[in-house]
């Protein structure tokens, strides 16, 4: 019986003395050199025109005509719309879009000697440095289109000028209690 003992603490001395030697090899593994785990996201591209200010959204241009001879006014000067918070975190294309100033009730056309239309120029500046110019009454726009090639957040103001009596400044405008268009700006990541 004593050498039933003598082979069990034996084999139990042995079995301790391979685990301890296998602590010290992974142990000395652990410290054996620094590990590199990557980090990875992704910024998804975000491009916003921002709030318009300056207390309306809407170019309220009031009457149109001159009451001593029922021509467009030569003087409309509508105040700039700023749009803030305008933000491309990427390259972008800015786009100005317009469409002439319409008579919303009377849709027939006029009788020869009138109009009722008014065309003018929208533009948007302060996005790039050449603004986006569109003009209604052309067909084709090129400078509506203008690229950034940075990111950027700022402001871009809306500017309406040179209105115009749809074909010809000798056309009286017919009565409509409102003509309406339409300015869309656009801000498109890429260029």
């Amino acid at each position: 019986m004593t050498l039933n003992r003598f082979l069990i603490i034996a084999c139990t001395t042995a079995a301790l003395a391979s685990g301890a030697g296998a602590t010290s090899a992974a142990a000395a593994s652990a410290t054996a050199g620094p590990a590199s785990v990557p980090v990875t996201g992704t910024v998804v591209t975000f491009c916003t025109t921002g709030t318009l200010t300056n207390d309306t959204t809407v170019f309220d241009l009031g009457v149109l005509t001159d009451p001593n001879t029922g021509l467009l006014k030569n003087n409309i000067a509508p105040v700039s719309k700023i749009l803030n918070g305008a933000t491309c975190n990427t390259v972008s294309t800015i786009t100005v879009a317009a469409s002439p100033m319409t008579a919303q009730d009377f849709t027939t056309v006029p009788p020869a000697g009138f109009a009722r239309a008014i065309d003018y120029t929208a533009t948007a500046s302060g996005w790039t440095t050449t603004p986006a110019v569109y003009v209604t009454s052309q067909s084709s726009n090129s400078a509506a289109n203008q690229a950034r090639n940075t990111p950027f957040s700022g402001q871009i103001t809306l500017t309406l000028s040179s209105f115009t009596t749809t074909g010809g400044s000798n056309l009286l405008l017919v009565s409509d209690p409102v003509y309406s268009g339409a300015i869309t700006v656009t801000l498109a990541a890429g260029n």
